[in-house]
């Protein structure tokens, strides 16, 4: 492992605003500059009254506005939301504002409902378009003749790094024969992690973006003084990640005492699984269970996630996440 960055949707607390949720994220991202992370991403959701990062580019602006070195990007840009030019103009504007900061991750799924996903881009093509997509938005970052039909300006010349996220075998493939760094999101979607990062790995192609494979696994933490205190604040994320799967989303749930008690047994059987990819309790609870993770995966970069009530409880545990991944990392 060679870095360890941190992944924030911005979420909305009950009883707190957009405004607040931003604030903190803000805020959250000085303290993991301060805490040693390598990169601080905001993921692109649409239509969901508990993540405030829908204008993904422009949290991203304010988060690098409010910090120094710590590089910040996407995770991800759905791509198929967008045309690759305007993605080109504002990724080459945020790098052209904060040079060698900024990260590009690109999604294949439209982060949201349908419904929402006609809304945003009006019109929806039957065909895959999503490897095109992706060339053609890094073209536009790459060196572009000044009598080109097309430039993204800002955005040419900038080469902003490009990665591909995924959660299947699709983006592994993809990233592999474009010679890309990857991402998965194996935050909540674990299940072929380990088949992706093997097809990633021994199908890439050395590219004049990457020489050799570069693979992101994505785990959830949540930390505190006691195993006891993090599996109560834990609670927040289950009951939101069930309400979503149930159809019925919202902000984020305070925490509870006996989580049985509000999510059927099987929708939390399901929950569970899917945040599995995952690190709750004391520093030394969490430092056995991502060194087991990180020892099984052997990834270039783990980036951590978590969603907590409390904003303060929240960079706590981030914070003794650093820590720890400071720890496994031998520094």
């Amino acid at each position: 492992m060679q870095n360890f960055s941190l992944l924030d949707l911005s979420p909305v607390p009950e009883g707190k605003t957009e405004a607040d949720a931003l604030a903190n994220t803000v805020a959250l991202a000085q303290a993991a500059e301060s805490a040693g992370y390598h990169r601080f991403w905001l993921a692109e959701h649409h239509n969901m009254p508990g993540i405030a990062s829908a204008a993904t580019s422009i949290v991203i602006g304010q988060v690098a506005g409010a910090t120094k070195t710590i590089r910040v990007g996407a995770g991800g840009i759905m791509l198929p939301n967008h045309a690759p030019l305007i993605v080109a103009e504002q990724f080459g504007t945020l790098a052209t504002l904060f040079p060698d900061r900024i990260d590009l991750g690109l999604g294949r799924a439209p982060g949201t409902d349908m419904a929402t996903a006609r809304a945003l881009r009006r019109h929806m093509a039957p065909e895959d378009s999503f490897p095109q997509d992706v060339q053609e938005l890094i073209g536009y970052l790459g060196e572009s003749p000044e009598n080109a039909p097309v430039r993204a300006v800002p955005g040419a010349g900038t080469h902003v790094p490009v990665w591909i996220l995924g959660s299947s075998l699709y983006g592994a493939q993809l990233a592999a024969y474009l010679g890309l760094p990857y991402a998965f999101a194996s935050h909540f979607a674990p299940d072929m992690l380990a088949q992706a990062l093997d097809v990633y790995r021994t199908t890439f192609k050395p590219s004049a973006h990457l020489s050799q494979p570069y693979a992101m696994m994505a785990a959830g933490v949540c930390a505190a003084q006691t195993d006891a205190e993090a599996a109560y604040l834990r609670t927040s994320q289950y009951l939101a990640f069930a309400r979503l799967r149930t159809g019925n989303p919202g902000k984020l749930p305070r925490p509870v005492d006996d989580i049985a008690a509000h999510i059927p047994a099987g929708v939390l059987a399901g929950v569970k699984h899917a945040l599995s990819c995952s690190a709750t309790g004391s520093a030394a609870t969490l430092k056995a269970e991502l060194g087991q993770l990180v020892a099984t995966y052997q990834p270039d970069e783990i980036m951590v996630t978590g969603m907590i009530h409390d904003h303060a409880a929240r960079v706590r545990s981030f914070q003794i996440a650093a820590e720890v991944l400071t720890d496994l990392r031998g520094d």
